[in-house]
């Protein structure tokens, strides 16, 4: 029986239950393929799953990004063959030197984009396009919050912003970070460690407020972004990285002027094949063409995968964490 490494939680917990273990290696079903994975992203997801505020079957193995190269094409899957260079997200198992992956979650690699520009790009990336495409598309006239800046979804989403036109108030809490967010293209940088991006926002825009605030960082700046906004201006809340946001009133909304908000998550927005294979079209080629830069801050050993989480968990990373699971 051929085996491999996976990293296995058996409950839900800190980065302790994060334990490797040798496990008998996948088979392909039905619209499957064996993946063999090159390198697999680190993402806040992960953590939530670890420790049950996503609640998974127990036990899994996490991860909902990675990239590498098909190993095996399981029967009825069509438009993909052993040796192809592919990328997926939002299907768990990543964390592993082996993963199924149903194709319809699949794209391909494009030849000059490294496997592990791909997984460090990928969940991310997509995430940051449907935020700026779908969710909230931009328009060269908006001016738009983007929280946790010099993270990997924030470096991609100033970038993608900037490609629209829109004017960009990124937030950071350190001078280092600050300075990405600069290169990143960002228009206006806030310490929000020392300053309040609230009153920022206001002199920035003559007191009107932001056409949208785009927070991944949750309970520690979404009452101010909701004063950040322009009447009937909307926030979009996608992550939680300083713990989840309190419950409030509807009220709240309306009195601070008729807002909309919305609470997305990347598999609504990748509802189809050829909803992922645009939205991955226009990222590979982005990336590809030298106009989107992705940046890696570091690579992990897949027996370190819970040294990795604690370095996102303590948001002094700036840009992309990925594992190598055949390191």
């Amino acid at each position: 029986m051929a085996t491999m490494r996976a990293i296995q939680i058996a409950q839900y917990g800190g980065p302790e239950v994060l334990t490797l273990r040798e496990t008998a290696r996948p088979q392909p079903g039905d619209g499957e393929v064996l993946v063999k994975v090159r390198a697999s992203g680190v993402n806040f997801i992960d953590i939530y799953q670890r420790t049950g505020l996503y609640k998974n079957p127990l036990p899994f193995t996490p991860g909902m990004e990675g990239a590498g190269t098909i190993e095996e094409v399981g029967d009825g899957v069509e438009g993909f063959a052993q040796g192809d260079a592919v990328a997926w997200s939002m299907k768990p198992g990543g964390y592993a030197e082996y993963a199924v992956v149903p194709a319809r979650v699949l794209a391909k690699v494009p030849a000059g984009i490294s496997l592990d520009v791909a997984a460090a790009a990928f969940l991310q990336g997509l995430t940051a396009h449907y935020l700026v495409k779908s969710t909230f598309p931009l328009q060269p006239e908006h001016t738009a919050i983007v929280h946790a800046a010099a993270g990997g979804v924030g470096l991609l989403l100033v970038q993608m912003a900037k490609s629209i036109g829109a004017k960009v108030i990124a937030t950071t809490s350190t001078p280092e970070k600050a300075e990405l967010a600069r290169q990143a293209g960002a228009d206006h940088v806030v310490l929000y460690t020392s300053k309040s991006f609230l009153e920022a926002a206001k002199q920035i825009t003559d007191g009107r407020g932001v056409d949208v605030v785009y927070d991944s960082v949750g309970a520690s700046t979404f009452a101010d972004g909701l004063k950040s906004l322009r009447p009937r201006g909307m926030m979009v809340t996608f992550g939680q990285s300083s713990g989840p946001i309190a419950p409030f009133s509807p009220l709240e909304l309306s009195a601070n002027g008729s807002l909309y908000l919305t609470r997305p998550n990347l598999a609504n927005y990748m509802q189809t094949p050829e909803e992922i294979n645009w939205r991955a079209g226009e990222l590979f080629g982005s990336i590809a063409s030298g106009a989107l830069q992705v940046r890696i801050d570091s690579a992990y050993k897949l027996e370190d995968a819970g040294k990795a989480q604690e370095a996102l968990a303590s948001r002094a990373t700036a840009g992309k964490l990925i594992l190598h699971p055949s390191a």
